[in-house]
């Protein structure tokens, strides 16, 4: 089968993309609101597309009601966001936080989520994730008005100790264990894994 994506509602094309684009890294980000309560709400339209500069995009859209979500009015406030990555530990949590809470309630006070200062912004990390970065907006995009695209750069990045080789610049993927989203309620595991030699190309024939 097939569609014209003009020819589909907004929400029946987010379902064409959502169940197919997968599984979908997500960003949890954490931001400071102005009153000093920390944000923290997960965005699976998300990733890294560049290293020089260090940059990482994901999209804000609306709430249902149309109102503008935490995290887009600090970020458009402050200029500076804390993307942090869920392990299998913490998905639940991840989960939990994107659930409807009011401006003056922080996600990780509420979740019982440790904190920890970022060393180059004011808005803290989620001390127990694997990995986190630090940005700064770089540049967003708004998309009809009802969403927008946000593009920061990584300025500073933290990584669990057992989990990186500093030699060899490499993770130990036996020890990383981060979730994906799918949709709707669901997310999957990365354990299970498929190596392949390096590609050849046309060498040798």
């Amino acid at each position: 089968m097939d569609y014209a994506a003009s020819e589909l509602t907004p929400r029946e094309r987010y379902k064409v993309l959502t169940s197919f684009v997968l599984p979908r890294p997500i960003a949890w980000v954490t931001s400071l609101g102005p009153t000093g309560v920390v944000n923290a709400a997960p965005f699976s339209f998300f990733n890294a597309f560049c290293e020089d500069p260090p940059l990482c995009m994901f999209a804000v859209n609306r709430r249902p009601d149309g109102r503008e979500k935490d995290t887009l009015t600090n970020i458009q406030a402050t200029g500076e966001f804390v993307v942090n990555i869920a392990d299998e530990a913490l998905a639940r949590a991840m989960h939990e936080s994107s659930g409807d809470f009011p401006p003056e309630i922080g996600e990780p006070g509420h979740l019982g989520l440790r904190l920890a200062p970022s060393k180059t912004i004011a808005v803290p990390r989620l001390a127990d994730t694997p990995w986190a970065m630090e940005c700064k907006i770089w540049k967003t995009i708004d998309v009809n008005g009802d969403r927008q695209l946000i593009m920061g750069e990584g300025i500073h990045f933290y990584i669990r100790d057992e989990l990186w080789d500093p030699k060899a610049m490499r993770v130990h993927m036996d020890r990383f264990h981060p979730i994906g989203r799918m949709f709707a309620d669901r997310y999957c595991r990365t354990d299970d894994r498929v190596v392949f030699p390096a590609a050849e190309g046309t060498k040798g024939k």
